[in-house]
């Protein structure tokens, strides 16, 4: 017996390192950090007390604290005293708030709502609608299996359209010279563009340049759309939040709308009503009749039942409440044109500060842009040089948070920046 065991372990030992070869996670390279992620990351482990964050994707008070809405309280405290219960939502989530969301985003009295023509399912916040539009695109869509999108754009409009298995084309958007929209190039790459072809619009406050075309110049884009039959995505992540005024920043899809395109919009929650953590959204599809609504509908629930089932009721809820009250949907309009007002304000106050520093550079395109995000324009050493002796944290690309920006540190960072762009 104990000739045996000698004769098994040795064999053990023998076979182990083939055995550890055979695992099945051995060919799984080390992912790449995210950049955003990264930049909040860095800043927690500085010690410095004089440290900012101005990479952070979400809104901070003039205290530099996670701001909760009094409408959003408000509505949790009407809610919790109605003790609902914690059930199953149905796939398409819940029906309340798939018909305010849709009002919201196009209008109370759009006849797209009235006659039918439009499929909504809640989502897990804009993202999860991207995912879900993109996955139906790479189904079920008669065109091409490619998707344009702005150069530059945010980065997870390439990560989720890769995994989604679909070609990730790009279209000029950016004039580095003039840090302004490169309008000329827009439009030319939108007329060589197959037709058919899907193109992902910012639909306001664009990320992460904060630059947006004009009203004239939307008009344009979707003349042209017409004509070249290419099949617009609207990403829609701040409405209310860019310019405080809902109708304002709902102009490009809404124009759209009104010019005959079958549109898909990707909705959020998290920025215009502060909730993050609740992933609430919803994904908005305009099909042809009733009819093709129906089958489209019936396609995005099973996509929803392959991924996570149902989506949360929390957040729903709070949305759907705040919508349908009309003195709760009065006071959100006020703070979230509060909460754009303050991210206006912050630009002014860093351009004014950078010219008190004495700054010759044309800093105007800090409050052309609008916004959650200002393409500043510093290039990449003078970010390391902001980020390693200054303390002021941002990603490489130049691009700052408005939000990290306060009444505290506006002045410190408009003194930085001025000393690395001297």
């Amino acid at each position: 017996m104990h000739f045996n065991r000698v004769i098994l372990n040795s064999r053990k030992c023998f076979l182990y390192p083939f055995i550890r070869s055979m695992s099945a996670w051995s060919n799984v390279p080390m992912g790449p950090p995210d950049p955003i992620l990264g930049v909040s990351e860095a800043f927690r482990a500085c010690k410095n007390p004089n440290k900012v964050n101005l990479g952070v994707g979400a809104y901070r008070d003039d205290n530099n604290k996670p701001y909760v809405l009094p409408c959003v309280k408000k509505a949790e405290k009407i809610l919790q005293n109605m003790e609902l219960n914690k059930e199953y939502l149905p796939q398409g989530g819940m029906p309340e708030f798939c018909k305010q969301a849709a009002k919201f985003g196009f209008g109370d009295d759009a006849e797209i709502i009235k006659n039918g023509r439009l499929a909504t399912v809640q989502s897990l916040s804009g993202s999860g609608a991207l995912k879900l539009g993109l996955e139906l695109i790479k189904y079920h869509y008669d065109g091409p299996k490619s998707v344009y999108v702005s150069n530059p754009t945010w980065g997870n409009h390439i990560q989720m359209t890769k995994y989604a298995y679909l070609d990730v084309k790009k279209y000029k958007y950016y004039d580095s010279k003039t840090l302004g929209l490169d309008f000329k190039g827009l439009m030319d790459d939108i007329s060589k563009a197959p037709e058919k072809s899907v193109f992902i619009f910012h639909g306001c406050a664009h990320n992460p340049t904060g630059v947006d075309p004009s009203h004239v110049q939307w008009d344009e884009i979707s003349a042209l759309c017409k004509k070249k039959n290419i099949f617009p995505f609207f990403d829609l992540a701040y409405q209310g939040f860019a310019s405080g005024d809902d109708e304002n920043d709902a102009y490009s899809l809404r124009k759209f709308v009104k010019d005959g395109h079958l549109v898909m919009f990707a909705q959020s929650f998290a920025k215009n009503m502060g909730l993050y953590g609740e992933r609430i959204g919803a994904i908005h599809i305009l099909t042809e009749s009733k009819e093709q609504c129906t089958k489209v509908l019936s396609q995005l629930k099973i996509l929803v039942r392959s991924q996570y089932s149902s989506p949360p009721v929390s957040g729903a809820r709070i949305v759907t409440k705040v919508l349908e009250d009309p003195v709760l949907k009065n006071d959100w309009r006020k703070e979230f044109k509060q909460m754009a007002d303050r991210m206006k304000n912050a630009r002014v106050a860093l351009k004014t500060n950078l010219k008190k520093e004495g700054s010759t550079r044309n800093w105007d395109h800090i409050t052309n842009q609008i916004g959650m995000f200002c393409f500043s324009g510093l290039d990449e050493k003078q970010v390391d040089k902001l980020v390693t002796e200054h303390h002021v944290y941002l990603t490489k690309n130049g691009r700052i948070s408005i939000g990290g920006l306060n009444s505290k540190n506006v002045e410190y960072v408009a003194h930085c920046m001025h000393l690395v762009t001297k």
